[in-house]
């Protein structure tokens, strides 16, 4: 969806209604990332994490190309206009991301990723400096400040100074790596030439499926080839559903709506939901630390992501 989508005035209400609310559509971007995390470290060690990136790119655009190949036809002088910047989209933020985040979870504890995670907006200010000289504004700062504050009080139980017990491993830097390359594809997705929202998420599904590819020979040759279990073919289907097709349409439009510096604070709601589903599918209980982190993260959130005053 971009600002020129069709859907956005003509489409059903209650889809037009979704498409043009941004804390809305982040906020499920993060549910479905969270859930990602989550099924990303039971893989581990089961689907190799070049095949798990490929396989996962490949289904989400099979599930999508049969209702956006119109689209995608009538975008294509764009697309082919911009091919360059597309196909380096395609490998940032599908391609090499996504691959790098699974290889990190069979080296790192979820402690460290989710820890890692908090770096996200400061790398968006970074790249949104460097690549658009749009400087972080103090509430911006503030916030993501504040939101950091929130998440470290999850993840440390209330007790900061466990921080300095972390110990960071090789797959701490190869996903510092990962979200580098994602905060920019974050920046650069502003970039993009004026097309259907629909049009982009498949061709950068397909592109960055396709970009895996000599990669993927190369795992199959020195890895040992995924089991076809039910475990790990459910695996697939989620996140070729939900943090990949539905996750990268909310993403990319609430980022068209409100810019990468104000989205990225959302980067902070993802530990949260992670926590949230810890609470339901792992039966953990919910603690003070938990109700003072959530109240920080999202002060955060709402003070980084509101619009300010011209």
């Amino acid at each position: 969806m971009s600002a020129a989508d069709p859907t956005a005035s003509t489409g059903a209400p209650a889809r037009a209604w979704i498409a043009n609310q941004p804390y809305l559509l982040l906020s499920i971007t993060a549910l479905c990332w969270a859930g990602n995390a989550i099924v990303g470290r039971l893989a581990a060690g089961h689907i190799p994490p070049v095949t798990l990136s490929f396989l996962r790119w490949s289904l989400a655009f099979l599930i999508i190309l049969p209702f956006t190949w119109r689209q995608l036809r009538a975008d294509w002088p764009a697309i082919r206009s911009h091919l360059g910047l597309m196909i380096v989209l395609s490998i940032t933020g599908i391609g090499a991301f996504n691959t790098l985040q699974y290889w990190s979870l069979e080296y790192t504890e979820a402690l460290n990723t989710l820890l890692l995670q908090s770096a996200g907006p400061l790398i968006v200010a970074v790249w949104s400096l460097v690549l658009l000289r749009v400087h972080l504004t103090v509430a911006q700062a503030a916030g993501i400040a504040l939101s950091t504050v929130g998440v470290l009080t999850i993840l440390t139980r209330g007790d900061l100074t466990a921080i300095s017990q972390i110990t960071f491993n090789k797959g701490d830097l190869i996903f510092l790596v990962a979200l580098a390359i994602f905060g920019l594809y974050s920046v650069l997705t502003l970039k993009r030439p004026p097309m259907h929202g629909l049009s982009f998420v498949t061709f950068t599904f397909g592109c960055g499926a396709a970009s895996l590819i000599p990669l993927l020979v190369w795992e199959i040759h020195t890895r040992p080839v995924m089991a076809l279990d039910t475990k790990n073919l459910l695996s697939l289907v989620y996140v070729a559903i939900f943090p990949s097709t539905i996750a990268y349409l909310c993403f990319n439009r609430g980022v068209l709506l409100i810019g990468a510096n104000r989205a990225a604070p959302f980067f902070h709601v993802v530990p949260v939901f992670g926590s949230i589903m810890a609470f339901v599918f792992l039966g953990e209980q919910p603690q003070i630390f938990h109700v003072l982190g959530f109240a920080l993260v999202l002060a955060g959130v709402f003070a980084a992501s509101r619009k300010q005053a011209s």
